[in-house]
């Protein structure tokens, strides 16, 4: 019984030290916080008040960068050199069913030869 109660007792008397241990931590750790003006959980920076930008300011920003864009896509002096750029030319509808219809045939085609060599 005597082995549990000296047991007991320092175990008790540890406590004490590590309680004076975390005093003395938190004492130096509040000191150099102090001494950097901020706290280094980010309560300082949270107490700093939110930059926001009206609706006017974000409008002029993102005119501005449409207009950096569009500078970018503009084409260089030697491709203004070369002469006009040819038109690009669409395909009729019906010129379209044509190369679908042929397109169909080929993979029929394929598809029958797969068959037979199977």
């Amino acid at each position: 019984m005597t082995n549990l109660t000296d047991a007991l007792q320092q175990l008790r008397e540890e406590q004490e030290h590590a309680r004076e241990q975390v005093q003395k931590l938190g004492q130096a750790i509040s000191a150099i916080e102090s001494l950097l003006g901020r706290n280094s959980s980010g309560a300082a920076r949270s107490a700093r008040p939110k930059r926001s930008l009206s609706a006017a300011t974000r409008r002029r920003m993102s005119q501005s960068q449409k207009a950096r864009w569009a500078n970018g896509r503009k084409p260089s002096q030697s491709e203004r050199t070369r002469g006009p750029v040819p038109v690009k030319r669409t395909l009729s509808l019906a010129a379209r069913k044509k190369i679908a219809a042929a397109q169909r045939a080929r993979w029929a085609k394929v598809k029958a030869s797969d068959k037979n060599a199977a």
